[in-house]
């Protein structure tokens, strides 16, 4: 035998009686097929992710129980042909130990997730965002153009200049940088 795992989803238009009525139908068809139960468990009305034959809302159960493999799909249709079970999962679960023996295990994994995430921690968002950034200062004045070099050169090219032949690189051509974006800045200085 295996243990199983089975999540109902019922109308939320049932009145309690036949909401227990239902789920004795499940628990009863689970048993008739050579199963045991091992825990039934209500919980409740809850809102769906989305609607599931028109309803928004369904009363959950979930139902621990153990049988034989080939008697899963017997129940499973009995439980599509159903008119209350809005939806069901069957999942296997396995045998993990009791909770004495998985204690141990569990804190030495749960030491080891606290240490992973404390080293890849790393700095405060709002202060890489900071450092990342760089000042207005800096961006404009890399923007803009050294034109020293351009104004000692004009002398020597003045003659170039009316030429049409010549390669336009004079100084005239380059946009002043204040009138540029922060867009821009980072084109011409980058």
């Amino acid at each position: 035998m295996r243990r199983y795992e089975l999540m109902l989803l019922l109308s939320p238009d049932l009145e309690d009686d036949k909401l227990q009525a239902a789920v004795e139908k499940v628990t009863r068809a689970i048993v008739n097929a050579g199963g045991s139960l091992s825990k039934v468990s209500p919980w409740g009305k809850r809102r769906l992710a989305y609607d599931i034959k028109r309803h928004r809302d369904a009363s959950y159960f979930l139902i621990h129980f153990d049988i034989e493999p080939s008697q899963v799909r017997e129940i499973e249709r009995g439980m599509l042909i159903s008119e209350e079970i809005l939806r069901h999962l069957v999942t296997v679960l396995e045998d993990r130990g009791t909770a004495d023996e998985l204690a141990p295990a569990a804190a030495a994994r749960d030491l080891g997730e606290a240490a992973f995430s404390d080293q890849d921690a790393g700095p405060d968002r709002g202060a890489s965002q900071a450092a990342d950034a760089p000042p207005q200062a800096t961006a404009v004045a890399s923007a803009q153009v050294d034109t020293s070099a351009d104004d000692s050169n004009d002398d020597d090219t003045s003659d170039d200049t009316s030429d049409d032949t010549s390669d336009d690189t004079s100084s005239d051509d380059v946009e002043p940088v204040a009138d540029a974006g922060p867009a821009e800045e980072e084109r011409i200085g980058g």
